[in-house]
């Protein structure tokens, strides 16, 4: 091989190299922002009402509460492979803009087993996720149900007064609060090691 083909065959191992780093880099980033997807999107949703999420409140009482009725609509949901019943306490109520309300719905634990789940939750119409704030949710900590157990869960909530100055809900009259538990896996616990035990008796 003279001079001129060595120099050809560099250049191109060169070039080879520099693309396969070049995707490597790539992929990588790709991987990166897979991850950073799901904490973004989230945070994003929290922060904006997108999709209907809805907002935790930095307030104990809004600054006024609005002569404006609105009705607010319960809905409970189970995800597949959780034994539970789920269900609001009322359908439905109806309450003033800015006005306060508790409200509690009921869970049981079918089955013979332990059992740990999740709440996901969401506002419809979906624009109206950045007017509901919680005050108290069940649905910010996982809930655990003993074979058999019942429980009665609380949230919290109001519309924000500043609804009314947004002009594409003037024509709202219903609000529709809807939640979703999904199984989880059983917390982590430790075992103690038997052969130790075993020792320790012996001794």
């Amino acid at each position: 091989m003279d001079t001129k083909d060595r120099k050809s065959s560099t250049a191109r191992q060169d070039r080879d190299l520099l693309l396969a780093v070049g995707c490597g880099a790539i992929v990588g980033l790709m991987i990166g922002a897979s991850y950073a997807a799901v904490p973004l999107y989230n945070w994003f949703c929290r922060t904006t009402g997108y999709g209907g999420t809805t907002q935790v409140s930095r307030v104990i009482t809004p600054a006024k509460v609005t002569d404006r009725t609105i009705t607010v609509r319960f809905d409970s949901n189970v995800g597949p492979g959780l034994p539970w019943k789920f269900e609001p306490e009322v359908n439905s109520i109806d309450l003033k803009i800015g006005e306060v309300v508790t409200v509690k719905y009921h869970v049981a634990n079918l089955s013979a087993r332990e059992t740990w789940a999740t709440a996901a939750y969401n506002v419809a119409p979906l624009t109206v996720g950045a007017y509901f704030q919680k005050i108290n949710c069940f649905c910010f900590t996982e809930q655990h149900l003993k074979p058999g157990e019942q429980q009665d869960l609380t949230v919290v909530f109001y519309v924000d007064p500043s609804i009314m100055k947004d002009s594409d809900q003037n024509d709202l009259n219903t609000i529709t609060l809807s939640y979703t538990f999904y199984p989880q896996r059983p917390p982590q616990r430790g075992v103690a090691d038997g052969s130790d035990a075993s020792k320790s008796g012996r001794s």
